[in-house]
């Protein structure tokens, strides 16, 4: 149990897609005036160094960030996302990337706040280090992000995004997702819920999608990506979903714009595609 280190998969294409959706859900929140909390339920470290040790023992950043970062003719959206990306790369190479509490913490204003849970040892101590100048704006808990919902929720200014993305090490993981989401649509029914989830061979992966949509949201979408087919062996994670509870109402449009281009230059072999479907009332 908490063996996983977000360091090792850091800046691949499955934090291409989610770090995409997190950056316009933030900045369509930002456009209207009244504060937001973004709450960051397994926030990681932070933000990753490129050339470290447990980047390049997989490289997966190489087929993720690193197609993009020098691509040409990208949608508006994809343009957004590399900005932020740039802002820990000022020199133009890439060799940091930025996980989801960072890039959050550089979608909001003044007023806005960052709510980040890490249970890991050492990935606490390095989000702690990257936020130690960010005072009241950003609170840190070392402990686990779906205990800490029941406390927030609602939040004081009755807005949020909520970012759910575990480990998924074990078949709890998914069970206390969909529990985890039920208990705060009680509490908070109008908050937006972004749950990240790997696509696997494994049934609870394939099954997550349907037991969100079975929830009970009114207004929900749906996207994935997958940058190769599933291996014959069953071996891997070949793509990633992102379910997204009361998304702004121009999120679907710009993913329908964005997504054909990200799949175009991310994909790893036959059988590349994306998906997008929705609910609304």
């Amino acid at each position: 149990m908490l063996s996983y280190r977000h360091a090792f998969h850091a800046g691949n294409h499955a934090d291409v897609l989610k770090h995409l959706i997190l950056i316009q859900i933030a900045y369509y929140m930002g456009e209207k005036p009244a504060p937001f909390w973004v709450i960051d339920t397994h926030a990681g470290a932070g933000r990753y160094a490129l050339e470290s040790e447990h980047a390049k023992k997989l490289g997966e950043y190489h087929d993720g960030i690193g197609r993009l970062w020098e691509a040409s003719k990208l949608p508006g959206a994809v343009d957004d996302y590399l900005e932020i990306v740039k802002m820990l790369n000022p020199d133009g190479k890439l060799r940091h990337y930025p996980g989801s509490p960072w890039i959050a913490k550089n979608c909001l204003r003044a007023d806005d706040r960052l709510r980040l849970y890490e249970m890991h040892s050492t990935d606490s101590k390095f989000l702690q280090e990257c936020f130690k100048d960010a005072g009241r704006q950003v609170n840190i808990t070392i402990g686990d992000g779906f205990t800490g919902l029941k406390a927030l929720l609602p939040p004081p200014p009755r807005r949020a995004l909520v970012l759910i993305d575990p480990s998924y090490e074990t078949r709890e993981d998914y069970s206390n997702v969909v529990k985890g989401l039920q208990e705060a649509l009680k509490r908070f029914p109008t908050g937006t819920y972004a749950v990240w989830y790997p696509m696997l061979s494994k049934q609870e992966s394939r099954k997550l999608p349907d037991r969100l949509k079975n929830l009970g949201a009114k207004d929900w979408l749906h996207a994935t990506l997958e940058v190769r087919a599933p291996a014959r062996d069953g071996f891997g994670m070949h793509g990633s979903g992102m379910f997204i509870i009361n998304p702004p109402w121009t999120l679907e449009k710009t993913l329908h714009q964005c997504l054909p281009r990200v799949t175009e230059l991310l994909a790893q072999g036959e059988g590349a595609k994306y998906t997008l479907e929705s609910q609304t009332s």
